[in-house]
């Protein structure tokens, strides 16, 4: 690859990691309701996911998806219902102060974080536009599949830890039950608004 697509590539992974999404919405909400630590899992969850995702659009399994557009149907109805359960999760939450390490609710774990890629239209779209445009053909397709995937790996742990740190400081400044009362529902609102992102072709 040359630099002049590898900074392509970069902008276009970095920007779409980074903008607002069910992803940074609950790495957010994780920051301020566990803390940093706690929400690794998390974190972790979410980047082999989107691996994952990576591979499989770069294989071809993603092609179904194209080829058999109730399939991705099917996926955007079962992404929205989750995604309207965690919002729900979220904005019920119970108040908690950030320096308690133990909670009746646990932050999301790792395979949870995982299992979300697959009904993250998002991250589809990140693994299927990404193989799409910077791969290249013949002999240097793996080459530049693993250019994707490390440019991709880098980009999301970024992106995260900046929803991560940029969440872990709003837990500090909630004091009160009334503003982590404000803050979960707010963060449940915005994860249900990215349902009718999931249906805009």
């Amino acid at each position: 690859m040359t630099v002049s697509l590898i900074f392509s590539l970069s902008t276009f992974m970095f920007i779409s990691a980074v903008t607002p999404g069910p992803n940074n919405m609950l790495l957010t909400s994780s920051g301020a309701n566990f803390g940093i630590r706690r929400s690794i899992p998390l974190c972790l969850g979410i980047v082999l996911g989107m691996q994952t995702i990576l591979l499989l659009s770069a294989f071809g399994i993603a092609a179904l998806l194209l080829i058999y557009p109730a399939m991705h149907i099917g996926l955007k109805v079962l992404g929205s219902l989750y995604l309207l359960w965690l919002a729900w999760k979220t904005a019920t939450s119970h108040y908690k102060r950030l320096d308690i390490t133990t909670s009746s609710v646990p932050p999301i774990k790792i395979h949870q974080g995982w299992l979300l890629q697959f009904l993250n239209p998002k991250t589809w779209l990140m693994g299927l536009g990404a193989v799409g445009s910077y791969s290249l053909a013949g002999e240097q397709y793996n080459h530049s599949i693993l250019t994707i995937g490390v440019v991709m790996l880098v980009s999301s742990i970024i992106a995260g830890a900046i929803w991560l740190i940029l969440g872990s400081l709003i837990g500090r400044l909630l004091r009160s039950r009334h503003s982590w009362f404000i803050f979960n529902i707010g963060m449940g609102v915005l994860t249900a608004a990215c349902v009718p992102l999931i249906w805009m072709d």
